[in-house]
């Protein structure tokens, strides 16, 4: 399954989570399989956190992972306010279960082959990514493809990969076989579970174990 904060975008999008307050889903996912999902949340948070991206931009990854409108200014919308109250959660959690510090969000390398990778897969798929995001009724979001260009190449390949992944997933953006294979093999150099990149959510022409999408696929 999904891990870090596209793992919490889908927590978040799931119906179970319909009558939680998002903190009460953040502390369901940080206390999930012992605490497995901790140290992830915490290393995507603090690396957005200490990034020199624009609180606007973590605002449109965060609409377009959960499917969500985007609105400036939107009083329920604050991307930094948010990754410091799941930073929050965590440390906090660690405190509790004396397990002390939590690490892994210092120190990311971008390693330019994977970063490069990434960008090419996500290029690939700007115009329909674009559209599908731009038009959805229930999460129209303007932008998301830039932002996500700039996780790759300003933050970190693998966290933008997740984002790119959770955006198809959460907006039913059709892809083709080949291009599904890509994704595993991707997932591959990032260590990843295959559940990572596809837990049945990805529409696939064309077989494969997701789920078969009637519209075009690119």
């Amino acid at each position: 399954m999904d891990f870090g904060l596209s793992g919490l975008a889908k927590w978040l999008s799931t119906p179970p989570a319909s009558g939680l307050e998002p903190r009460e889903v953040v502390a369901q996912a940080i206390g999930w399989g012992e605490g497995a999902y901790a140290s992830t949340l915490f290393s995507d948070a603090t690396r957005l956190l200490d990034s020199s991206l624009p609180t606007d931009v973590i605002n449109v990854l965060w609409s377009a992972a959960v499917r969500r409108a985007y609105e400036e200014e939107a009083p329920w919308l604050d991307g930094r306010a948010w990754l410091r109250e799941i930073v929050g959660l965590v440390v906090d959690r660690y405190e509790r279960a004396e397990l002390g510090e939590p690490h892994g969000g210092e120190g990311a390398k971008i390693d330019s082959g994977s970063r490069d990778a990434v960008l090419a897969e996500i290029e690939a798929m700007a115009a329909p990514l674009t559209a599908a995001t731009e038009n959805d009724r229930q999460g129209a979001v303007r932008g998301v493809v830039p932002a996500l260009r700039r996780v790759v190449t300003e933050v970190d390949p693998d966290l933008g990969f997740r984002l790119f992944l959770r955006a198809l997933k959460a907006y039913g953006v059709p892809i083709t076989e080949s291009r599904y294979v890509r994704y595993h093999e991707l997932g591959e150099r990032f260590g990843y579970h295959e559940l990572v990149v596809d837990d049945g959510s990805l529409w696939v022409l064309g077989g494969g174990e997701s789920t078969p999408s009637s519209r075009e696929a690119y």
